[in-house]
């Protein structure tokens, strides 16, 4: 039965994904062109700027790097930019074909590049310098095993870099006053409201010290969790008013730590 619901769970997400990328929803140009990968690319590094201070992309030139989830291959050409050795998998062919579509466009190419599933990567153990995921885990339906598996394929002394959704954050409140109080469920809990609402079904949230309490059955050392506020949180789609309500709220629950992006920086250990 357990196995039933989880392949139910996945068939439910790469449904959901397969109709659109993470980001091209709101694109209008023609797809596949250089104006709909050039609109894809302005458009996310507008509204998620700290992509490439967590990323740090140039800083792998040589290196073997995994992207877990590669969307719409607007990070992953980043990383084939700078010169690393790019592998990227996707639960969606969707997602491979927009990745492939941008390389070619470029005239550049991947190391590897196919569908696959995060619970079950197909690489060797100890293989990436670096393992990155922007906002896909917590789409599965075990994140831990996509821990799991990320660990176990990270060379010692390797990193991984992974962004989850945080759900101490001024956006999840928000989703909480949308499909809890607005509508007449004040008692609903903030997990179930992501879980149903956020995107594909069964979607994730997690607070830091419940990711910090989840990463101590791994053999990694945190280097580093923030959760800063971003365009999310600032209601970037709303007017004016309900983004100088969302500023004044964010400074009150702490720019540092009420944003919807956690981004973990971990190291695994030697030994």
């Amino acid at each position: 039965m357990q196995d039933n619901q989880h392949a139910h769970h996945i068939d439910r997400v790469r449904s959901y994904w397969n109709q659109a990328s993470c980001g091209t929803e709101f694109i209008q140009e023609e797809k596949f062109s250089v104006d709909y990968f050039a609109a894809i690319e302005a458009f996310r590094y507008a509204i998620e700027s700290d992509i490439f201070s967590f990323a740090q992309f140039t800083r792998y030139h040589k290196k073997k790097v995994l992207e877990v989830g590669v969307g719409a291959g607007t990070d992953f050409i980043q990383w084939v930019r700078a010169g690393a050795y790019a592998y990227g998998i996707d639960l969606t062919q969707e997602a491979i074909n927009n990745t492939r579509k941008r390389l070619a466009l470029e005239h550049l190419s991947a190391s590897y590049l196919d569908v696959a599933d995060a619970q079950k990567l197909p690489f060797a153990a100890n293989f990436f310098d670096l393992i990155y995921s922007w906002g896909v885990i917590h789409h599965a339906p075990s994140m831990t095993d996509c821990l799991q598996e990320m660990v176990r394929v990270t060379k010692p002394n390797g990193t991984m870099k992974i962004m989850v959704y945080n759900r101490n954050s001024l956006f999840a409140f928000y989703q909480y006053l949308i499909h809890g109080v607005k509508k007449g469920k004040p008692f609903s809990r903030w997990k179930d409201i992501i879980y149903n609402h956020q995107e594909s079904f069964g979607t994730q949230a997690f607070s830091q010290q419940e990711m910090r309490c989840l990463l101590a059955y791994y053999p990694v050392t945190i280097m580093n969790i923030q959760s800063p506020i971003t365009a999310h949180d600032l209601l970037y789609y709303k007017s004016l008013p309900y983004q100088y309500g969302a500023s004044l709220l964010a400074v009150l629950a702490g720019w540092q730590k009420a944003g919807w992006y956690m981004m973990i920086e971990l190291k695994k250990n030697a030994s």
